[in-house]
C-alpha cells in the first residue's frame, strides 16, 4: 500500500486536472481522488464530495489532503472528522501549494514514504524555484 492523496478544489476541472498530473507523475502507483465544485456543478467545496474522495482511496498508510484555497479548510475538516469516527484511518490536511504539492506528494508515496514524510515533502513543495536566476 501506499499513503493515497485527495486533491480538493473549488473546481471539479481543476482538481481532475491536477490528480491526473500528479497520477501520471507517480506512474499510477499512487491512489488519488478529485473532489471538486458541488454537488450541483457549481463552483466551491463539498464536504460530501471529501468524504466520498476518501472513502474512495482509504489507505491503512494513511491519506494527505491537498487544498487550493483557504476556504475549502473548513469543508475538509469537517470530512476528515465525519471519515475518522467510522474509519480507523489517517489523514493529514497540507498547508502545501496545489500543484506542486500534489506532484511531489504522489511521487513520494509511490516510492514508499510515510504518511508524514509525503506531507513534510509536500509542504516543502513550496520552496521549489519555478525560474532559475
Amino acid at each position: 500500500m501506499t499513503v493515497s492523496l485527495v486533491v480538493v478544489s473549488h473546481s471539479a476541472k481543476l482538481a481532475e486536472g491536477v490528480s491526473e498530473l500528479a497520477g501520471q507523475m507517480a506512474h499510477g502507483k499512487v491512489a488519488i481522488a478529485a473532489a471538486g465544485g458541488t454537488a450541483e456543478g457549481e463552483l466551491g467545496t463539498s464536504v460530501e464530495r471529501i468524504l466520498e474522495a476518501l472513502r474512495q482511496v482509504a489507505s491503512p498508510d494513511g491519506t494527505l489532503i491537498l487544498l487550493d484555497l483557504g476556504s475549502a479548510v473548513m469543508a475538509a475538516e469537517m470530512a476528515v472528522e465525519q471519515f475518522t469516527q467510522l474509519q480507523d484511518q489517517r489523514v493529514t490536511i497540507s498547508p502545501a501549494p496545489l500543484v506542486e504539492g500534489a506532484i511531489v506528494a504522489a511521487v513520494e508515496s509511490s516510492i514508499g514514504n510515510t504518511l508524514e514524510e509525503v506531507a513534510d515533502a509536500a509542504n516543502n513543495a513550496m520552496l521549489l524555484p519555478k525560474l532559475q536566476s
